[in-house]
């Protein structure tokens, strides 16, 4: 191989640098295109969705004749018009495409009008009538546990005997914990347009962070092979996890659409359609117990997470399990029992959502924590960090050793230090005794967020580069763009290894017809999985073009170097242009595809055992809090954070997701609660009654630092992922809201679930101070 660039001897030029979203100045513009925004072809049609009316029931029959006597309706669909199979699970073949015999939440869509206009075909979706026999909802956690109904089978780690454990430690607590579910409020909604192709193929445009689930479903429904499929996507408008596998229903619909009438179809939901119709992040009860020392550590413990999964099993396997491997926190628990249960709802099915379920289980952990320090009377930090993993205390629940626990430990010190932790706190106690009507809160927390795919086929990625006979570069990869910087951030490892400038290089949209077999970007894995897939692309091309210049220049391979735009042989040196030109004449092939599947990954879940992780990536949030006693408003005053991203790809897009994540965090912990009523029906489903945080709602004085270091593992130049582990340093403001109502009654455990609203702050305000 040729002269590899060392990080260490050769300045980077590219990688590690700070440079703006490769479509920053499109979308200050307005110029970004998203499907919506795409000229429609000629023809086009426009699809609607009539939804059930009721939770639960038994589907007799639709009348749809006053739908189709509308003028400008093409066509209306039923599950009788799909050709294939009437199937968009992701997984388990337990989700219609269109309700068929049974009808299982409000909403869930029961035929498709496809109109000439938009406004035709959702006029005409509210004619639709449905002969449905109601049946009693299911629809909280304690219904469906009562009733013993579940998506997928109940599911535990163990480890000693944590009851026992338990019964003989000094101290003992136990509680139940709530923890709310969180819309995704991506600012694009759901979209898709699928045009109709030769002999009999689609081609679907879709918002979608997977590509291949899209091509994969819209196979299926319309009883194709893959090949005749071709999905693609250039950039969502945010997705969040909201787009993993809810994008597949309306690529789906948009493809039969096509189909049927031979026309090019379009399909964007509106605001309320999409939260009533698309999954959110999963909602739990938690009851748990733990014994402890007089130290505050943890002697045993046990958690049993009961799991709102909705309808259908979706990605409940998935999250559900990352909650359970992330019960832990950052903490090592001799002994314990972390059980599950995935409950059927009549309700959407839930879905992935930024941190896949982690945050749920570190969330829980962490309120055991505080309610170990409340019940000794210590600062809860004391008790977080007497919990560490550390030297003889690094496996973890599900038999995975923590080899670099001195990180996570290291970081928690530094904020301790630069955040001013101690002062601060004596200081938020001074305040306190002397306010009666306004109290401060301090809390700081660590984040251990373990990164790969607990499906191990889903570590691999391909990419596909070619470099032109003028020296320029055309990359395409399996990884979707969203709004975190994937396309920049592979674009300049594509540069780096090429040793040319950004100018040069041209990212395409993802599609499925140039890197098939895709991975979703999720699990915070895009740029881990993709940037590594493009430098092994380019490193084929540039080990060529390195044997073609040494031979050209009479000189070894190892003295070719790329860098400046130009390449360097010995004492010579061509531009990389020049260098591509003279390539192409010689029949040196430019063009390669890489393929790139994460090592040393493997897990046992029926023995719930293994390493499913391939690295952590660590934190740690220091927020302070003030709340009104009299009305339960609250306002996040500073918030000082430190995040390890290894060595990062791009410092600016790393801080910016750091930022946006704890923001999004705090929405789901603070101001995002979402309603259902008895009936099953979404009560929150429009701005107007669910809300997340607003500019206002960012703490004014936001200190967010990179933790200096690089990842031990070989990840794409030693950078760690940073998509969602930043979303659990926001746990930091519920501990801190928990720590100012702690003060109202120390030593009482503070009856606070989660999300922390005005309400529910007010509430927890009365009964701690009303309690004997």
């Amino acid at each position: 191989m040729s002269a590899v660039l060392d990080s260490d001897k050769q300045p980077l030029r590219h990688v590690r640098q700070s440079l703006p979203h490769d479509s920053a100045v499109k979308h200050v513009q307005g110029a970004a295109l998203y499907i919506d925004d795409m000229p429609e072809p000629a023809g086009v049609l426009h699809i609607a969705v009539g939804g059930s009316p009721y939770a639960r029931g038994k589907l007799i029959a639709v009348d749809l004749e006053r739908v189709r006597a509308i003028h400008g309706v093409v066509a209306v669909l039923t599950a009788e018009d799909v050709p294939g199979k009437n199937d968009i699970a992701p997984a388990f073949a337990d989700e219609p495409l269109l309700a068929e015999g049974q009808v299982l939440f409000h909403g869930q869509p029961v035929f498709a009008v496809v109109a000439e206009s938009r406004d035709v075909a959702r006029r005409a979706a509210r004619l639709g009538a449905m002969t449905i026999v109601q049946e009693k909802p299911t629809v909280t956690v304690e219904d469906a546990h009562k009733r013993n109904e579940t998506v997928l089978p109940d599911y535990a780690f163990r480890r000693g005997d944590a009851s026992a454990a338990i019964q003989r430690a000094p101290h003992r607590v136990a509680d139940v914990f709530r923890i709310g579910g969180q819309e995704h409020f991506y600012l694009e909604g759901q979209a898709a347009l699928a045009i109709p192709g030769e002999d009999g193929s689609v081609h679907v445009h879709s918002s979608t962070q997977h590509p291949t689930e899209v091509q994969h479903v819209c196979a299926r429904v319309l009883g194709l092979p893959d090949a005749l499929v071709t999905a693609e996507v250039r950039r969502m408008g945010g997705a969040f996890g909201g787009k993993e596998s809810q994008a597949t229903q309306w690529a789906a619909l948009a493809a039969l659409a096509a189909t049927v009438t031979g026309r090019p179809c379009k399909i964007r939901l509106d605001r309320d359609d999409d939260m009533a119709m698309t999954g959110k992040r999963h909602d739990f009860r938690v009851d748990w117990a733990a014994g402890f020392d007089d130290d505050g550590r943890i002697q045993g413990v046990e958690m049993a997470f009961l799991a709102r999964c909705g309808c259908s099993a979706d990605l409940s396997q998935g999250v559900v399990d990352r909650t359970m491997f992330h019960a832990d926190g950052s903490y090592f628990l001799p002994e314990l029992v972390i059980a599950s249960r995935r409950l059927k709802t009549n309700t959407v099915s839930n879905t992935a959502f930024r941190g896949f379920g982690g945050p749920q289980g570190m969330l829980a952990m962490e309120r055991i924590v505080d309610a170990i320090a409340w019940r000794l009377n210590r600062d809860p930090l004391d008790v977080r960090k007497a919990n560490l993993y550390g030297p003889e205390r690094d496996l973890t629940p599900y038999g995975m050793t923590v080899e670099d626990h001195d990180v996570g430990s290291a970081i928690l010190d530094e904020l301790e230090r630069t955040s001013d932790y101690r002062a601060r706190r004596a200081e938020i106690e001074a305040f306190n005794a002397t306010s009666p009507i306004l109290k401060r809160g301090i809390a700081l927390t660590p984040v251990k967020f373990g990164i790969s795919f607990t499906l191990s086929q889903l570590n691999q990625a391909g990419a596909l580069v070619h470099v032109y006979s003028d020296g320029s570069v055309h990359l395409n990869h399996g990884g979707t763009e969203m709004g975190q910087g994937l396309y920049q951030k592979v674009a300049q490892v594509a540069a780096e290894e090429f040793g040319v400038g950004l100018d040069r290089l041209r990212i395409t949209a993802t599609t499925t017809d140039k890197v098939p077999n895709t991975s979703p970007t999720a699990a915070s894995s895009g740029s881990d999985l993709n940037g590594m897939a493009a430098m092994i692309a380019a490193r084929q091309i540039r080990d060529r073009l390195a044997a073609f210049a040494a031979e050209h220049f009479g000189v070894e391979a190892s003295h070719v170097a790329f860098r400046d735009d130009c390449v360097f042989a010995g004492n010579q040196s061509v531009s990389f242009a020049e260098l591509a030109k003279r390539a192409h004449a010689a029949r040196i092939h430019l063009s390669a595809a890489g393929h790139y599947k994460t090592p040393k990954l493997h897990w046992d879940r029926p023995n719930g055992t293994g390493r499913p992780f391939f690295y952590f990536a660590y934190g740690a949030a220091c927020s302070e809090v003030v709340l009104d006693t009299l009305t339960g408003e609250n306002r996040v005053t500073r918030v000082d954070i430190l995040h390890d991203v290894g060595r990062s790809l791009n410092p600016a897009l790393d801080i910016g997701q750091i930022e946006g994540g704890f923001v999004q965090g705090m929405g789901w912990l603070t101001t995002e609660e979402l309603v259902y009523d008895p009936h099953g029906r979404l009560r929150t489903h429009a701005p107007s009654t669910y809300k997340i945080p607003v500019a206002s709602d960012v703490p004014a004085d936001f200190r967010v630092a990179l933790f200096p270091g690089e990842n031990r593992e070989e990840t794409i130049y030693r950078s760690k992922a940073v998509g969602e582990p930043p979303l659990m340093l926001a746990i930091s403001v519920f501990a801190a809201l928990a720590d100012a109502l702690h003060g109202l009654s120390p030593g009482r455990p503070v009856p606070l679930d989660a999300p922390a609203t005005p309400e529910a702050i007010l509430k927890a305000v009365q009964a701690l101070s009303t309690a004997g």
